[in-house]
């Protein structure tokens, strides 16, 4: 018998090699009393020794050509004697002999049908910046196979890697970014046969598929999420895909918690998937997440609400407290501006999407920067108005100003006289100055309109021909003229009423207005809100 020492020379040719190795396992066969190589070679796999010599693989001195030729003799010998079925039980052997794995089941008979069924063990994460979710999933396939019929009662479970033995279905995950069967400690597949020749074919996998979501009503929103199985070669003459049980063929979704989510609805569809190269059969799971909100309303919109309302305190701050105000107002702008940047962090940078909870932080960042105008308005109107006597100097100015429009309108007027007659009961409330300007035009104008009267009288008679023209040709009458000057003083009322309104006599009337109006403005518009998205 040959040592470990024989072999670690290189004097003899390869083929020579492979014959003595050869010879050295079946001496080594029948010095353990093992009739076949393939056992002698399992045992001495399990007890981690080299073959030839019988000793530890760390204490074996072969080269690395003897140690390549080995183990390739070691994987021929045990293929070989896996395919002729040696180490297979009788019922196997039956069952594997003429059997091809390449051809499916019903080859010439038209498709095999294959039922599926899942099993949601998790929903680990839910990502709306990635737009998937990862899922660990046990995926069942039964279909039936006429060559593996036998007799008996009882169904035959078999070590998962013996499916490469067997013909399976080419089952795919369409949206799967991602995907691992797990193999800790073994990889977790189920084989098992029963009498019948039907196969069930179970697996754990992990994967990550997408999902478009609508993040429109964020976070107010629902999402539907599919989960879609395919086959990826045959066709549906060839194979064809059906749930198990109906929409009872996916379980694990009622007893399922997630952080965020609640499962609302599931049910399943199937349908056929057209491409180029044919039709496909297709099953759809569907199942819709509603958002829980309670996390949101407490991280976003209490702490926006808050600040619009602490913007709201320099309103009964007074106004010649400039530090004060200035602080509160830029300080909750700050805050605000924080806030919306904290609240954008979980979600898409480059998002098409205008969410909910964008208008809400806009409408608050809206109400504190009105705050903070407000006091530039009201501090404005203060350094304007510094004492008590800023009301009478609006009337004078109101009152200049009106009769410097009133001097314009009556030179340019062709009957002042009608102008003073119909609106000099305006001119009463106005001091004496105003009255007499307003007096002296008019009878300055009256003066004018006699001399052009009888300049036009003498015109008329040294001149025969012109006298039936002008007899023909009526004047302005007075009732013409006092559409005119009516429509003007019209006019004048509106523009003094709007500088009126816009004018503001006390400027702590501004504090006064803000402390009702901007609380009843933010409720009306949070009512607005929230009807909308969660109504429609």
């Amino acid at each position: 018998m040959f040592s470990g020492s024989d072999y670690t020379s290189n004097k003899h040719p390869f083929q020579s090699d492979r014959n003595l190795i050869l010879i050295e396992l079946r001496s080594r066969c029948l010095h353990e009393g093992l009739s076949r190589q393939s056992d002698y070679l399992v045992a001495c796999k399990r007890r981690r020794c080299d073959p030839l010599s019988g000793v530890p693989r760390r204490e074996a001195r072969l080269t690395r050509p003897l140690q390549n030729l080995t183990r390739l003799l070691e994987n021929s010998l045990l293929s070989a004697e896996v395919k002729d079925g040696e180490i297979l039980p009788p019922t196997i052997q039956k069952l594997m002999k003429g059997y091809n794995k390449y051809l499916r089941p019903f080859f010439d008979n038209g498709p095999v049908t294959v039922g599926m069924s899942l099993d949601i063990a998790s929903i680990d994460t839910i990502s709306e910046i990635n737009m998937d979710y990862t899922a660990t999933i046990f995926l069942r396939q039964r279909w039936t196979d006429e060559r593996l019929v036998f007799e008996g009662n009882k169904s035959l479970s078999l070590d998962g890697r013996l499916v490469e033995l067997l013909w399976v279905p080419d089952t795919f995950i369409v949206d799967s970014k991602k995907s691992f069967l797990h193999d800790i400690t073994v990889e977790n597949r189920l084989i098992r046969i029963f009498p019948n020749g039907t196969v069930l074919y179970a697996l754990r996998i992990t994967t990550t598929v997408a999902c478009n979501m609508d993040l429109t009503k964020y976070p107010m929103d629902k999402q539907t999420c599919t989960l879609q199985l395919e086959s990826w070669g045959y066709n549906v003459n060839d194979v064809m895909f059906n749930w198990a049980r109906g929409n009872e063929s996916v379980s694990g979704l009622d007893t399922l918690r997630l952080a965020q989510y609640t499962v609302e609805d599931h049910y399943t569809s199937a349908s056929e998937a057209v491409y180029e190269t044919g039709n496909y059969p297709r099953l759809i799971f569907h199942f819709e997440l509603k958002r829980s909100i309670l996390y949101f309303i407490l991280e976003t919109y209490v702490p926006s609400s808050l600040l619009v309302v602490l913007s709201w305190v320099s309103f009964w701050i007074s106004q010649s407290s400039v530090p004060a105000r200035i602080c509160i107002g830029v300080t909750t702008v700050l805050t605000m501006t924080t806030l919306m940047m904290g609240a954008r962090t979980s979600l898409p940078n480059a998002n098409c999407f205008i969410k909910a909870i964008d208008v809400y932080l806009g409408i608050c960042f809206s109400f504190i920067f009105g705050a903070l105008i407000e006091y530039a308005v009201a501090h404005f109107c203060t350094l304007h108005h510094p004492d008590c006597n800023s009301a009478l100097m609006v009337r004078d100015g109101q009152r200049t100003a009106f009769i410097i429009i009133i001097i314009i309108i009556t030179l340019c007027s062709s009957s002042s006289s009608v102008v003073f007659s119909v609106y000099g009961h305006h001119m009463h409330d106005c001091e004496e100055e105003m009255n007499g300007i307003v007096r002296t035009i008019a009878s300055n104008s009256s003066r004018a309109k006699r001399r052009r009267d009888s300049v036009s009288v003498s015109t008329g008679a040294g001149e025969p021909g012109l006298g039936p023209a002008s007899e023909d040709k009526p004047a302005e009458g007075p009732p013409e003229a006092f559409s005119r000057c009516a429509k003007n003083m019209s006019i004048l009322r509106k523009i003094l009423r709007s500088i009126n309104c816009c004018h503001v006599e006390n400027p702590h009337y501004i504090d006064n207005y803000s402390r009702l109006t901007f609380p009843l403005s933010f409720v009306f518009v949070n009512l607005l809100y929230w009807t909308y998205y969660l109504y429609f």
